[in-house]
């Protein structure tokens, strides 16, 4: 049944047995992994893509939660962007109000806060939670629901712009978010979120943006929809490059506002697509097994041949492909990442170790499989080196391929 409007959800993907993508284990501990199936479908009434099992979000978010979200430089930018945008754009009145739902370490509200503006950021995981603090941000350490919204409405006066990244995927009960949220909002405030698109994971065959946090994937038609059953209406879309590719959606009370004519042409483009229709997932689904099967060909045959393999980007996304696949040590013996809270740590299910980036050079890689592919024009900046030494990536989106 549909966790939005309570449809028939038609299963097209069986990614299998999955563990928790940021839950990296110390090396002792992998008998007590958590474990779930990963199942996806589209409702038939509101086409919304979602997850068939739920992952309880304690086991997800919690203190010890390890993204952040100025770990990359071009996402450091984006939300600086985003932030002067909702400021210049929607912050209007004497003293303007912004509230970020999963503010993670509060990369966007520094803007906001160096800006003079009122904000708090509502974030459930502790560890981040406190980088925020420390920069000067303030947050609510909770998870956003309904009596949330409503006690932050109390205590602050309502908000002109409620604010979220890579979060309103995350949350199986939005019934209870956009109660929280009409609760918090301003009368002519808007409710502003950017989520990876529906359309660009088909297009490129991302399939690795699905896994356990990411419970919804959206599309303009699936929000437009979302939004309407909630007393909401779709006035804006904008697409946008980060993460494999995003749109923002920007909501508001029905009525309150008139939508831009982005919104009707992206539903369009999506409808002439027939991006929601089981042919086309199901179409989908099958480039997902061939890239699967591309990819563990392409490592067997490199580790045959005696070159050295190696992970960049310890990512959660690389969760679903190596443990769709059966990508483990054998052919992908360790993976380098920048993070200090994975390294020393195994990767889940998988379980392949988890190096420092300091010594990816000592290692003397030949081949880098890139499983922050999202991120390929600024690591690959980066590993200028690499490349220069004769060393190749392997990418997997769209296509299995060598650069």
């Amino acid at each position: 049944m549909c966790r939005i409007c309570g449809g028939v959800v038609n299963e097209f993907l069986d990614l299998g047995r999955q563990p928790l993508s940021d839950a990296f284990v110390e090396p002792d501990e992998t008998a007590d992994e958590f474990y779930y199936h990963l199942r996806v479908g589209v409702c038939e009434s509101c086409s919304m893509v979602q997850q068939l099992a739920e992952v309880p979000r304690e086991r997800m978010f919690h203190d010890s939660y390890p993204y952040v979200s100025s770990g990359s430089v071009r996402m450091r930018e984006h939300f600086t962007r985003t932030a002067h945008d909702l400021l210049e754009c929607e912050s209007t009145g004497s003293d303007p109000f912004i509230v970020e739902i999963g503010s993670n370490d509060g990369t966007m509200l520094a803007a906001v806060r160096a800006a003079g503006v009122r904000h708090l950021g509502v974030e459930p995981c502790g560890g981040v939670a406190d980088v925020a603090r420390a920069a000067g941000v303030r947050v609510r350490s909770a998870f956003f629901e309904e009596a949330v919204g409503a006690e932050i409405a109390a205590q602050d006066g309502p908000a002109n712009v409620v604010f979220a990244a890579n979060t309103i995927c995350h949350i199986p009960y939005l019934d209870s978010i956009f109660r929280g949220i009409d609760a918090l909002l301003a009368p002519d405030g808007v409710f502003v979120f950017e989520d990876p698109y529906l359309g660009d994971v088909i297009e490129k065959n991302s399939f690795d943006q699905i896994y356990d946090e990411h419970f919804y994937v959206f599309s303009a038609r699936s929000v437009q929809a979302m939004a309407r059953r909630f007393g909401f209406e779709l006035v804006d879309v904008r697409r946008l490059p980060v993460h494999g590719g995003e749109v923002r959606y920007t909501l508001a009370r029905a009525g309150a506002r008139t939508p831009s004519a982005a919104v009707a042409a992206l539903v369009a483009s999506e409808d002439a697509r027939g991006l929601a229709e089981l042919s086309t997932l199901h179409a989908f689904a099958a480039e997902v097994d061939r890239i699967s099967r591309d990819l563990v060909g392409q490592l067997e045959k490199l580790r045959d041949s005696g070159l050295r393999v190696a992970g960049y980007g310890a990512t959660a996304k690389s969760a679903t492909v190596t443990n769709y696949a059966g990508i483990g040590p054998d052919l992908v013996p360790c993976v380098f990442d920048t993070t200090p809270a994975k390294q020393g740590r195994l990767m889940p299910g998988s379980h392949i170790p988890v190096r420092p980036a300091e010594e990816f050079a000592e290692y003397g890689a030949d081949r880098l499989l890139l499983f922050a592919w999202n991120h390929a024009e600024e690591i690959i900046a980066k590993e200028k080196d690499f490349a220069r030494g004769g060393g190749r990536w392997l990418l997997y989106v769209p296509e299995v391929r060598l650069l």
